[in-house]
């Protein structure tokens, strides 16, 4: 069997059983193949619906908000724009992602002041989930005072942007490293060995991609792995730091090849324990959103600890 991993315990094991048992139909090892699949990751994709396909959520337009509640931002005077909304019921369920049953989440960013204030801790108070339980009473949001068609941003880029209905699917996600020549040059040291142990590691990944066909459309992405974006630090990195800088500050001797194998251990138990909630590209060209929340948290709707790293890309 393969072992269970915090990320995967909350969930049936159906897509990594179907996955197991293909591969091993096809002769790969059992210990190969569990290796494999220790990093194999289960998203659901959102994107723009179709008339006949199910309806989850929207991105764009007004949210649906409490009855009495402001909108959020507004009480530190800086109004965030609405990103999207899913309706957790009818998101499809995918291995690994707690997601709450029922309720509704939403989510907020000012992109360009998240970027500026989020460096390496996640939390600058420009980006907000919101979550909603079923039973709620909601109302459509009245646009912030002065916000309904004015521009905030350095680009052109209203508050609010045009409303789309999202239609929601699962897909198989790989980590860079693992199926990208060039990512896996840069790959941690317990990453190249797992690369060097896989011996059938293209029919691993085209297995994948047989079983889970890539569909175009995406935009939005809940689960999977964090995306690498440009040339910055992905936030996996950025926390890694920031939980060892104290020990790194109060230990300024420690060799740098140790350094970089604590910073390498942070960085895989973080991707262990915590998973992107949202990740999407903004109205703009050069910021690409990216919330994080731990397993934990996720599963206990702590939506509160959820954390946010928006890149630049370039």
């Amino acid at each position: 069997m393969i072992r269970s991993t915090g990320l995967r315990s909350c969930c049936a094991m159906d897509r990594y059983e179907r996955f197991r048992r293909a591969a091993i139909d096809r002769g790969i090892p059992d210990d190969e193949v569990d290796k494999f699949a220790d990093q194999l990751r289960f998203a659901i994709w959102l994107g723009t619906c179709d008339a006949d396909e199910e309806v989850v959520g929207q991105d764009g337009g007004l949210p649906r908000l409490p009855v009495g509640m402001g909108w959020p931002g507004s009480e530190i005077g800086s109004p965030l724009p609405f990103i999207a909304s899913v309706d957790c019921a009818a998101l499809p369920r995918a291995e690994g992602l707690p997601l709450p049953v029922d309720g509704s989440l939403l989510f907020f960013l000012h992109h360009e002041e998240d970027h500026e204030g989020a460096a390496f801790t996640g939390q600058s108070g420009f980006a907000q989930v919101l979550y909603v339980p079923a039973g709620t009473e909601t109302v459509v949001a009245s646009p912030p005072p002065d916000h309904d068609s004015a521009n905030f941003f350095c680009e052109d880029i209203p508050f609010l942007l045009p409303e789309h209905r999202l239609t929601a699917w699962v897909e198989a996600v790989l980590p860079d490293w693992l199926d990208d020549e060039e990512e896996a040059e840069f790959a941690s040291d317990a990453a190249k060995q797992l690369l060097d142990e896989l011996k059938h590691l293209d029919q691993l990944c085209a297995l994948v991609d047989e079983l889970w066909p890539p569909r175009k459309g995406s935009w939005f992405h809940i689960g999977g792995y964090c995306a690498e974006i440009g040339g910055a630090d992905p936030p996996w990195t950025l926390m890694a730091h920031a939980n060892l800088k104290k020990r790194f500050e109060a230990e300024p001797d420690l060799p740098r090849a140790e350094r970089i194998r604590l910073r390498q251990e942070e960085e895989r138990r973080l991707i262990r324990e915590w998973v992107p909630l949202a990740q999407f590209p903004t109205e703009s060209d050069v910021y690409y959103g990216c919330f994080l929340i731990s397993s934990d948290d996720l599963a206990a709707k702590r939506f509160e600890r959820t954390r946010s790293f928006t890149m630049f890309t370039e």
